[in-house]
């Protein structure tokens, strides 16, 4: 819906092996936490392990497993949420960054169940830049 404006321009961080970036809703109401069905995130082509992604909204850090019963947090249009995840970035270089998100929206029931999207971008951009 949104998709080219999910990735905040100049938002890539690099720390520790870690690599994050924030991302805006793709969605023009809030949803809670446990409708954020997952995320990749790939810079320059390699993807960080599914294992090491981490969400964080309103302060708070999840993995995409405790997200699914996450009810009390909710991601809003105007706020960032940050996806991070084991990735090694070289802070001097520029970089392809892409996210894929998959959302359900579940006020909205199709003849296949609860709508589900699946939105990507892609942005280049530095370390902090």
């Amino acid at each position: 819906m949104i998709a080219d404006r999910m990735i905040e321009q100049g938002t890539l961080t690099a720390e520790g092996g870690r690599a994050a970036v924030e991302v805006r809703i793709p969605w023009y109401r809030a949803l809670p936490g446990s409708c954020i069905a997952g995320a990749a995130l790939t810079i320059d082509g390699v993807a960080a392990p599914e294992d090491s992604l981490r969400w964080t909204m309103n302060n708070r850090t999840f993995s995409f497993a405790e997200l699914v019963e996450e009810t009390g947090e909710w991601w809003y249009p105007l706020d960032s949420a940050v996806l991070s995840g084991e990735l090694p970035v070289d802070a001097a270089a520029e970089h392809e960054v892409r996210v894929d998100l998959k959302l359900y929206i579940p006020y909205i029931i199709t003849d296949h169940g609860v709508l589900h999207i699946e939105e990507n971008d892609t942005k280049t951009m530095k370390v902090g830049q």
